[in-house]
């Protein structure tokens, strides 16, 4: 109460006190190096001991690991995918200034951290076990545990001791066995509760950090080099301390074996965004690397295709409204706006374009390129004429192999880590034996069979296919005119084509079928099928995505049409 100096972060006078002493803002969880004065008092006989203010922890287990807690593990996690996005190049105030306020309030939100001891699980677990030390039940420090910064050594977090002893008998009479002190208990939370900490939410607090600051980092780009090895996720607990033993029931959480998700990341994001009660995130505006027309550019370089379609991507946001501050920037907890995935919108928007200047019908496209060869044989002077043919044959011969590449390696990936795992600990000693047994196997047989030593990862790259000018082979299209199927109407450039076929008159609820529009290979032309394809490697996702996308483009550029259609439909029903 005597401090009453203003939050540096957020103005607000609203002080509570960490079991370190050190005051922190309950307002934005700003943790201050400002420490309490403690006054000396004579000590007085025949008192009782009320309150213990941090304790020490039982440093040693019988296997001479230390006691940890879930929450330390996934903190762990996050400190070294963030370290890693700093290694390729974010904002190094994304880690302390962004992500770690991130976790703290979860922490206080999922009542782990900065707030009263939780009710359910905790408070049962200290009625099981008959201890005789009262704790300092004060609800302006945080009862459990005290979050350091993530950029201190193994972010270690310090507890409760009492409550560190209690949790640990009644692991300990639960014959479950489990290196953490609360594995057991946070399953069975994780089976209740939908914002339980998960791996893949990992992802879900770095995205959202990195939309905060605006990196330009789509999540599919997040999602590719998580599985590429360049930030860590699979086996991630090999990095682990040599005192948290991670076993038994801790494999459960913390052991990934299957690749991150789009959406399920995507959508826990969003879901942890409202969460947390965040205000509304910085403006997406045109600068920005996530605005539509800057990753319209992208994708056109990465997909070979003639520089002046971003004129026409960027006509189709415009036209649409989807270039809007309002549309693009995440306000959470707000259920009238829709979820935009940046980079799908983006591939949605050209795919659009391609369909209003080439139809994708499986004929229109192939009688320009015929067109174009005509022509191309005649041009003397400027670029050559963009064939559609000429474009897909090479692009398809390097999307194969690329895509064969990707599954040779998805194919021979290892899932088990070279840190041997055992579920219990009578199975530790024949996990160990049996892991070096085959250690030493395969050493011998690759001493017999000459096999080469894996070369090291090679540096990422934004650009999964690059596409140089200086080849003289004719195989790089960026600087390819469009000419050949445009005519001029009004001062403007208009298609040649007159026509357009929609992917679908009436679009599903999102809600209950989880998708805009339904998607069938063979309900769909080859040509659309194939460059939908080419997006989906790029972006590491499935062409239903897109194909939503698409479709909801499409009505909002075709309303008034799609409107008075079906008004005409309804009238001869009737």
């Amino acid at each position: 109460r005597d401090f009453n100096e203003r939050c540096a972060q957020c103005s607000e006078v609203n002080w509570g006190l960490t079991d370190g002493g050190r005051f922190y803002c309950r307002s934005c969880h700003n943790v201050t190096e400002r420490t309490r004065e403690v006054v000396n008092t004579d000590f007085i006989t025949n008192s009782r001991v009320q309150t213990i203010s941090k304790g020490l922890r039982k440093q040693e287990k019988k296997d001479g690991g230390s006691e940890w807690y879930i929450c330390e593990g996934f903190q762990l996690v996050l400190k070294k995918q963030v370290e890693a996005l700093e290694a390729l190049g974010v904002c190094p105030q994304m880690k302390d200034e962004i992500l770690c306020n991130f976790w703290r309030c979860y922490l206080q939100k999922s009542k782990q951290a900065y707030c009263k001891r939780p009710a359910g699980e905790a408070v049962k677990a200290l009625s099981v076990c008959e201890s005789s030390t009262d704790v300092d039940s004060d609800p302006e420090r945080p009862s459990l545990l005290h979050l350091l910064s993530l950029s201190e050594s193994e972010g270690d977090l310090q507890t409760d001791c009492s409550f560190a002893s209690s949790v640990s008998k009644v692991s300990e009479s639960t014959s479950v066995y489990s290196g953490s002190v609360d594995g057991s208990l946070y399953l069975m939370k994780n089976q209740e509760e939908k914002l339980s900490m998960t791996m893949p939410m990992t992802l879900s607090f770095c995205y959202m950090a990195l939309l905060w600051v605006r990196e330009p980092i789509t999540l599919s780009e997040l999602l590719r080099y998580v599985v590429e090895g360049h930030i860590p996720y699979l086996n991630v607990f090999q990095h682990f301390p040599e005192k948290m033993k991670l076993c038994g029931l801790d494999l459960k959480i913390f052991c990934v074996e299957s690749w991150p998700v789009y959406e399920e990341v995507f959508n826990k994001m969003h879901e942890l965004a409202a969460f947390l009660d965040l205000p509304r995130f910085p403006d997406i505006t045109e600068s920005c690397f996530l605005h539509p027309d800057m990753l319209c550019m992208k994708y056109l370089m990465e997909a070979n295709l003639p520089d002046e379609l971003h004129n026409w991507t960027c006509r189709v946001v415009k036209k649409i409204g989807i270039g809007e501050v309002d549309f693009l920037t995440l306000t959470p907890g707000n259920k009238s706006t829709r979820k935009v995935k940046y980079d799908v919108l983006a591939a949605a928007v050209i795919v659009v374009v391609l369909k209003l200047l080439f139809l994708l019908d499986d004929h229109y496209e192939w009688f320009l390129s015929e067109l174009a060869e005509e022509r191309n044989k005649n041009n003397t002077e400027g670029g050559p004429y963009f064939e559609f043919k000429k474009w897909y044959e090479v692009v398809k011969r390097s999307l194969d192999v690329e895509q064969k590449k990707l599954d040779e390696e998805r194919a021979k990936y290892l899932w088990r880590c070279e840190k041997p795992l055992f579920y219990s600990v009578k199975n530790k000693s024949k996990v160990l034996k049996r892991r070096q047994m085959v250690v030493n196997l395969q050493n011998q047989f690759g001493k017999l069979s000459g096999s080469v030593q894996r070369a090291e990862k090679p540096n990422p790259s934004s650009f999964q296919l690059s596409w140089s000018e200086e080849n003289t082979d004719g195989s790089c299209f960026h600087g390819h005119s469009l000419k050949g199927i445009l005519q001029e109407k009004c001062g403007l450039l208009t298609a040649m084509n007159p026509d357009y076929w929609l992917c679908t008159v009436k679009l599903c609820n999102e809600k209950l079928c989880g998708h805009l529009a339904h998607y069938r290979e063979v309900e769909f032309p080859q040509s659309y099928h194939f460059v939908l394809g080419l997006f989906s490697f790029l972006l590491r996702i499935q062409p239903s995505y897109i194909h939503d996308e698409v479709c909801m483009i499409e009505h909002k550029l075709f309303n008034k049409k799609l409107y008075k259609k079906l008004k005409y439909n309804t009238v001869l029903r009737k």
